[in-house]
């Protein structure tokens, strides 16, 4: 008898990557922040699974991108080559999960493939999520066609995402105060100011490697990467005393390594951000633990780190504070409108994960070959 997962209300939502219509590799954890509409309709040639999208379709204010998305999961290669779908931006977006991949880890197909390879039938489904990326509901497809309104009515009757728990939530960050005195702000900001900074990438995962990749659209920053050392120890020293202690307090976690000494513009003549992602999402970057966000100036308009899976609330710390924050959050920084935003963006981990980054270094196009735990 075939075995699939069963998931309920409550259960986190499986994270995946599967190409899109438009996108060859979604990353899916990027899309927190907004209620998500999952379908699971194995082949648009199915009559219901076309009512099911038609009927979504129909919802073009309810599916903004904003208060919600809807993503619909084809297990069918003829929905490619018939072009029977099409992402709709903002809002609509469909995966080619012809593998599999994404039916299996909701429950539409069983955990293994059928005897001789036989096509498994597809389990049709809703799944509802909420901003934080955990399971509202899982409603299965019915004969009368009634879960198409179900759905849609559970949906328009949701508050707004930020108040999706019934008030109104706190990020889970640290926010910490005087962590850089004034004049040491100065002294980062004057060697950025004298050295000049480096285009910024991100990144991210291609044929098994962690590679560093530009695209403007989704980040826009200037680093300068430390080399003084005694100017390393001052910030290290910084961190130790002011920082970690707290995490120490609040976590339980005792974090022995700092990982990047940058000092980072946010520039508004570049229309300067970075778009939502998490910090330890590949191979390269998995041994990250808390990120630290130092401002070392203030007097900048935008620029604001926010934490879309708890609420649009956009964080500026004053010049010297520090807030921090487990990688794992989905995060983002806003454009930069006025002026320059200088911060100190260190990663901190500790000796078990230095040992992850050991064994990982191999998949890391960009980094030293001879980090050793």
């Amino acid at each position: 008898m075939a075995k699939y997962i069963n998931l309920s209300a409550g259960d986190p939502a499986p994270w995946f990557s599967q190409r899109s219509v438009s996108n060859p590799r979604y990353v899916f954890d990027s899309a927190g922040g907004r209620y998500i509409v999952l379908c699971f309709f194995g082949s648009a040639a199915n009559p219901h699974a076309r009512a099911a999208v038609a009927a979504a379709l129909r919802e073009r204010a309810l599916f903004d991108d904003n208060r919600a998305c809807f993503f619909g999961v084809s297990n069918d290669p003829a929905d490619e080559t018939e072009q029977r779908l099409r992402d709709v931006i903002p809002g609509y977006r469909f995966f080619w999960d012809f593998d599999g991949t994404v039916a299996r880890l909701y429950g539409a197909l069983p955990t293994e493939p059928g005897p001789d390879g036989e096509p498994s039938p597809v389990r049709q489904m809703w799944m509802v999520l909420d901003p934080t990326l955990r399971i509202m509901a899982c409603i299965p497809f019915r004969d009368d066609r009634q879960d198409i309104a179900e759905v849609l009515k559970l949906v328009n009757g949701l508050p707004s995402p930020s108040r999706f728990t019934g008030f109104e939530i706190q990020a889970p960050i640290l926010y910490l105060a005087n962590v850089f005195e004034p004049d040491f702000c100065q002294k980062l900001i004057g060697l950025y100011e004298r050295e000049g900074g480096q285009d910024s990438g991100f990144m991210r995962e291609e044929n098994g490697k962690t590679v560093g990749v530009y695209d403007y659209s989704y980040k826009r920053r200037r680093d300068y990467m430390i080399t003084d050392k005694d100017i390393m120890r001052e910030a290290q020293a910084r961190i130790r005393r002011r920082v970690i202690p707290e995490i120490a307090k609040v976590h339980q976690f005792v974090a022995t390594r700092m990982e990047r000494y940058i000092v980072c513009c946010y520039d508004a003549e570049e229309a300067a951000h970075f778009g939502r992602h998490r910090d330890n999402t590949t191979k390269g970057t998995a041994h990250r633990k808390f990120a630290i966000s130092v401002n070392l100036n203030d007097d900048f308009d935008g620029g604001e780190v926010s934490f879309p899976e708890y609420g649009p609330r956009g964080y500026k710390a004053p010049a010297g504070a520090a807030v921090v924050f487990s990688c794992s959050l989905l995060h983002a920084v806003s454009t930069v409108t006025r002026g320059r935003r200088y911060a100190f963006l260190p990663f901190l981990y500790d000796d078990a994960a230095a040992k992850v980054r050991e064994e990982n270094i191999k998949y890391f196009a960009d980094s030293n070959a001879n980090y050793k735990a």
